[in-house]
């Protein structure tokens, strides 16, 4: 029988019985689902393919997220190292301000306001020094140690125990643990 298409074709059809067979489309349909299965059977060997492509992906953000973690704690850490540095040598250009205002402190001056003056400028300056975690370097009377002090002159025995600093020529400065700069010191020998 053959299919007529549009509205005549409708009014032709024939009603159709109960239980009558219809037409063909129940034997098209395992066709089709052959067709379809062999579709999904294509599609099997690229979704897995997509499947790596995106694991390898996500491995590799997750990679670079890792790589950028650590060089934001290296940069981090570099700058407070370059911080550090920086304040050292900058307090290390201080300490001869601080031995002149000392060493005027010692000199005879009649001028008595200029002596207090001079004398707050070096206590605040000291106490600024301290704040930042600068310490003397004072070991009179303590075994020599070279990593702190710089031997520049021989005692006699009457002046300590065998290997003591017996006098302290130029004060030492410490931050951190690290020497800012050794103390200049008179040894008894041993």
């Amino acid at each position: 029988m053959k299919r007529k298409f549009g509205k005549k074709a409708d009014q032709d059809k024939e009603p159709l019985e109960e239980g009558a067979p219809q037409d063909a489309p129940e034997a098209e349909q395992p066709a089709e689902e052959a067709e379809e299965m062999e579709g999904v059977a294509d599609l099997k060997p690229l979704l897995e393919a997509s499947r790596q492509k995106a694991e390898e992906y996500l491995n590799l953000a997750q990679r670079v997220q890792a790589d950028f973690d650590n060089f934001r704690r290296r940069n981090q850490s570099v700058r407070a190292d370059a911080y550090e540095e920086g304040a050292k040598d900058f307090i290390k250009t201080l300490l001869p301000v601080v031995d002149n205002l000392e060493r005027a402190l010692q000199s005879e001056s009649a001028d008595e306001t200029l002596k207090t003056g001079v004398e707050m400028v070096l206590k605040q300056l000291l106490e600024t020094l301290e704040k930042r975690g600068v310490t003397v370097i004072d070991r009179l009377g303590e075994p020599f140690d070279p990593n702190l002090e710089n031997a520049v002159l021989q005692g006699t025995p009457e002046d300590g125990e065998k290997g003591t600093v017996c006098q302290v020529l130029q004060k030492g400065y410490q931050m951190s643990g690290s020497v800012l700069r050794t103390a200049m010191v008179k040894v008894v020998p041993e």
